[in-house]
C-alpha cells in the first residue's frame, strides 16, 4: 500500500516543471526616446506685498461695482416717511434679517440683540439709533443690509454729531470696508432712482440727506487722509444731483467750445468740477485719486459738449448722461458715434469742430497716462486750426500722431509747460522739426 506524507506537494511540483518547460524569454520593450531639454525663463511671480496692495485697490471697486449691480428693493418697500422718527410699519423678515439677528451665526455678531428682533420674529420694526450705530462698530454686514432695503433712510440720519458713514470712517482703517459698503448702498439708490421717482418729494428729501452725509465725508476723508474714498464720495455726491447739473455744465462748455481760444473750454470744464465739491476741495491738490476724478469728469463733460455741438449739424445719438464720470464709458460712446457717423461728420461739421473732436479722441485715447496730465493739453490752444500759418503741419500731424503720443507718454510732461504755451503744445513742437512756420 502506498503511504502518504503529511503534506501532498505534488501539484506544485507539476506546475513547477510547466513553467520550466516554457520559454520564459519576455519580449524586448523599446528604449523610450528621451526628450530634448527646452530652457526658458518665465517671468517671476510678483511678490507678496504687491499682490497685496493690488488687492487692496482693487477690493473696493469691486465691492461698489457690485452693489451697484444689486436689484433694486421696489417701491412698496420705501413707502415710509423720511421725517418719521418711529417705526410704525412692519414687514415680514427675511432670511438677511434673521441671520443678522443669530448671534450663532458670525463671531461679529452682537451678544446681545434687540429686544424687539428678539421677541418678534414675524414683524421688522426700524431699529433705534444706537442699534445702527452698534451695527458699524461690530461690522454687521447683514444687519446693514437689512436697514438698506427697509429702512434706507436710517442709513443718512444724523444722530448727535454723527451718521453711520461718519462713524465708520472715525473709527478708522479697521472698518474701511463697513464705509465702502455704505457708500455703495448710496450709489444703488442713485442708479436705481427712475424719473417718476426724482419728482416725488420724500426723494428729494433723502437726496439732500445723501448729499449733506456725502459733503461731510469729503470733509473727514480729506482730514484723515483717506483719499481713496474721498474720490468715490465725489462721484456718487455729483451722481445725486441727477442730470440738471450735467446738463446745465454741458451747456456752459459748449459756449465755450464755440468761442475757441477765447472760452477755455479745459479751464471751464474744470472749474465747473471743483466748484461743486466742499470748499476743502480746494486744499487736497495733492490728492492723486481725487485729482484724477476731477480731470476724469473734467474731460467727460467736454465729450459730452463737443458730441452735442455735433449733433446740432447731424443726426446721431446722444450719449446717455448716465455714463457720467464713470470709468472711460463716455469716451467709448464717444469713439463709437465718431466711427458711425464719420462719412457726415467730415462732410457737415465744421473745420474747427471737426478739429476738436479729433483732438478729444486722439489726447484721452488708451490708459496709460492719468486725466489729469492728458487734460493739460488746453483743448482751447487746438481750436484755431483754420487760421494755421503752415498747412503742411497738419499733414505732418496726421502722419505722425502715434509718434507724438508716444513721446507724450514716453518723457515726463511737467517738464514741458514751456511747449504748452505754443498754439499746439507738444505736438506742435515736433511739427515745427519737418515744417517751420512761415
Amino acid at each position: 500500500m502506498p503511504t502518504f506524507g503529511p503534506f501532498n506537494h505534488e501539484s506544485l511540483i507539476e506546475s513547477l516543471g510547466k513553467s520550466l518547460d516554457v520559454n520564459t524569454a519576455s519580449p524586448t520593450v523599446p528604449k523610450r526616446q528621451s526628450l530634448s531639454s527646452s530652457l526658458c525663463l518665465p517671468d517671476r511671480l510678483p511678490n507678496s506685498s504687491f499682490i497685496q496692495r493690488e488687492a487692496e485697490k482693487a477690493g473696493p471697486k469691486a465691492i461698489l461695482r457690485q452693489l451697484r449691480r444689486s436689484p433694486s428693493p421696489s417701491s412698496s418697500e420705501a413707502d415710509d416717511d423720511f421725517e418719521s422718527e418711529d417705526g410704525s410699519h412692519t414687514r415680514d423678515p427675511s432670511s438677511a434679517s434673521t441671520q443678522s439677528t443669530s448671534p450663532s451665526n458670525s463671531p461679529s455678531q452682537p451678544n446681545h440683540q434687540p429686544n424687539h428682533i428678539q421677541n418678534s420674529n414675524s414683524s421688522w420694526k426700524d431699529p433705534q439709533p444706537f442699534e445702527v450705530l452698534r451695527a458699524v462698530e461690530r461690522k454687521d454686514v447683514v444687519y446693514l443690509m437689512e436697514i438698506r432695503d427697509r429702512a434706507f433712510h436710517l442709513l443718512l440720519r444724523k444722530w448727535g454729531d454723527v451718521t453711520p458713514l461718519l462713524h465708520a470712517m472715525r473709527i478708522g482703517k479697521s472698518h474701511r470696508d463697513v464705509a465702502i459698503i455704505l457708500l455703495g448702498s448710496f450709489s444703488r439708490y442713485i442708479n436705481h432712482l427712475d424719473d417718476s421717482e426724482l419728482q416725488k418729494p420724500r426723494t428729494k428729501t433723502v437726496l439732500k440727506a445723501l448729499r449733506a452725509n456725502l459733503k461731510l465725508a469729503i470733509d473727514v476723508g480729506l482730514a484723515k487722509s483717506q483719499s481713496d474714498l474721498t474720490a468715490s464720495f465725489l462721484q456718487t455726491l455729483i451722481m445725486s444731483e441727477g442730470e440738471k447739473w450735467i446738463h446745465a455744465q454741458r451747456s456752459n462748455v459748449m459756449i465755450a467750445l464755440r468761442a475757441g481760444t477765447a472760452g477755455e473750454p479745459v479751464k471751464t470744464a474744470d472749474a465747473a468740477v471743483r466748484k461743486f465739491a466742499t470748499r476743502e476741495l480746494g486744499k487736497a491738490e495733492l490728492i492723486a485719486s481725487l485729482e484724477d476724478y476731477i480731470a476724469n469728469a473734467a474731460s467727460d463733460l467736454l465729450l459730452l459738449a463737443a458730441w452735442s455741438l455735433a449733433l446740432e449739424s447731424i443726426q446721431g445719438e446722444s450719449i446717455p448722461i448716465s455714463y457720467f464720470a464713470r470709468d472711460d464709458r463716455v469716451y467709448k460712446a464717444f469713439v463709437e458715434r465718431l466711427d458711425k457717423n464719420e462719412k457726415v461728420i467730415r462732410q457737415s461739421l465744421s473745420r474747427r469742430l471737426k478739429w476738436q473732436l479729433r483732438v478729444l479722441k486722439a489726447v484721452l485715447e488708451g490708459r496709460t497716462i492719468t486725466f489729469r496730465v492728458r487734460i493739460q493739453l488746453p483743448l482751447c490752444h487746438y481750436s484755431s486750426y483754420p487760421s494755421f500759418p503752415c498747412r503742411g503741419k497738419w499733414r505732418f500731424l496726421q502722419k505722425n500722431w502715434t509718434k507724438a503720443k508716444e513721446f507724450r507718454n514716453t518723457y515726463d510732461l511737467s517738464n514741458l509747460n514751456r511747449w504748452f504755451t505754443d498754439s499746439l503744445g507738444v505736438v506742435y513742437f515736433l511739427a515745427r522739426k519737418r515744417c517751420p512756420a512761415g
